[in-house]
């Protein structure tokens, strides 16, 4: 599976961005898939995953209400929309999938990764 990320780019604080995700490769629904980010000196974090099927979702608790992830298997797709963003969501924002039907918040459970996407947050 390759993934490439993309969307990302420079928005003001409180504005909104929509990241996109598109896999090539084995059937998309087989993969749960999830966002994580990593901002400058800090480590990656979890933040929001989606089962194979897109009915179950999962948020980083602070990311609830801001952030919603979604899928489109038809078109081998994940998406991240962002809204209300703040300074503090500035980082580089990756795509990963995981085989199998389960999600999880843990990096190293994924098994493909996209090369990132950088969103910088104005203040």
């Amino acid at each position: 599976v390759r993934l490439q990320a993309y969307g990302g780019g420079l928005v003001q604080a409180g504005g909104s961005l929509r990241l996109s995700c598109a896999a090539s490769g084995r059937t998309f629904s087989m993969y749960a898939m999830a966002w994580f980010r990593q901002a400058p000196g800090k480590e990656r974090e979890f933040v929001a995953a989606i089962s194979g099927s897109g009915t179950g979702t999962y948020y980083k608790e602070s990311m609830k209400g801001r952030f919603t992830i979604s899928r489109d298997n038809a078109k081998n797709t994940v998406y991240l929309q962002m809204n209300s963003l703040k300074p503090e969501d500035t980082a580089v924002y990756y795509c990963a999938a995981k085989e199998g039907s389960s999600w999880s918040r843990i990096g190293p459970a994924y098994d493909y990764w996209g090369q990132g996407t950088l969103v910088t947050v104005s203040s």
